[in-house]
């Protein structure tokens, strides 16, 4: 028994020399401060390359935004923050494969699992990837920013945000429809180009046309307060229809972007006060009580 007890304290001490001679030999301290040095490098590194093409992607936008090509400041900076976060995710992914490869650990079958675990989320959830892949293409294609009034599928409105995964549509009366980018199949952008705001009047056919365009004319030329929006004075297309019981003059006016429907409120105030002025009439139905004498 005393024997067993003195083979265990005489081999614990030798463990210990033998640890002893490890921490505090010279080339360990060596070797600690090459992985260190190593270690520190590469994410010293990471970094310089990170800033460095951040640096690259935000001038390479400002570069483009002096061109002939325009985009909105907001879809401008939801790209490069996309771009940017990219790079960073990617730089620093391989600064950790390398880190680890420092310490020998074997980088090939953690890469081998995560692919194996990568190809196991990819089947659940591929709705996910559709709708990330379909929002960086709604950035990227500049299909649409954030302030245009758009139809998207069945959802009309103002377009609140766009994310890479969702796009939320605020509608007129307030509601916010929320789509997933992947389901996004038809878009209608009506903030791209000039609007156009069109109006029909109805006349009797007693009324003098040539006399009431001429008025017209004159009226449309001198629209100021509330038309800022028009893009030029507004025109008289011309007589559109002859209905049963009226004539149906057209008059349209060019327009900034979706503000055709605030001019062609003002413009049907504004013109039956002036049609009340010049004692036009404005046809409509009358009823006539006949009552026989007895």
């Amino acid at each position: 028994m005393a024997v067993t007890i003195n083979e265990d304290i005489t081999k614990l001490k030798e463990e210990v020399e033998e640890v002893g001679n490890i921490l505090f030999s010279s080339e360990t301290w060596i070797d600690i401060g090459k992985l260190g040095l190593k270690v520190f490098f590469i994410i010293l590194l990471s970094i310089i390359v990170v800033k460095i093409g951040k640096s690259v992607i935000s001038r390479a936008f400002k570069v483009k935004l002096k061109g002939a090509s325009l985009h909105t400041e907001r879809r401008e900076t939801t790209l490069v923050k996309l771009l940017q976060n990219t790079l960073s995710y990617v730089v620093y992914f391989a600064a950790i494969l390398a880190i680890l490869s420092a310490f020998t650990i074997n980088v090939a079958g953690i890469l081998a699992g995560a692919g194996v675990l990568g190809l196991a989320v990819g089947f659940g959830a591929q709705s996910l990837v559709k709708d990330i892949i379909s929002g960086f293409f709604i950035i990227f294609e500049d299909q649409f920013s954030v302030g245009d009034y758009v139809q998207i599928n069945a959802a009309v409105g103002t377009v609140e945000e766009i994310g890479l995964r969702t796009t939320k549509v605020s509608a007129y009366g307030g509601e916010i429809h929320i789509i997933p980018n992947g389901n996004i199949s038809e878009v209608v952008n009506y903030s791209v180009n000039n609007s156009l705001a069109i109006l029909d009047i109805r006349l009797a056919y007693e009324t003098d046309i040539l006399k009431t365009e001429k008025l017209l004319e004159n009226f449309l030329a001198g629209l100021s307060e509330g038309y800022e929006a028009l893009i030029s004075q507004p025109t008289i297309v011309g007589i559109q229809d002859l209905g049963t019981s009226e004539i149906v003059m057209r008059i349209t006016a060019e327009t900034q972007p979706v503000m055709q429907y605030a001019i062609a409120r003002n413009l049907r105030r504004d013109l039956k006060i002036f049609l009340d002025m010049n004692d036009i009439e404005i046809p409509y139905p009358k009823m006539v009580m006949y009552q026989p004498k007895k």
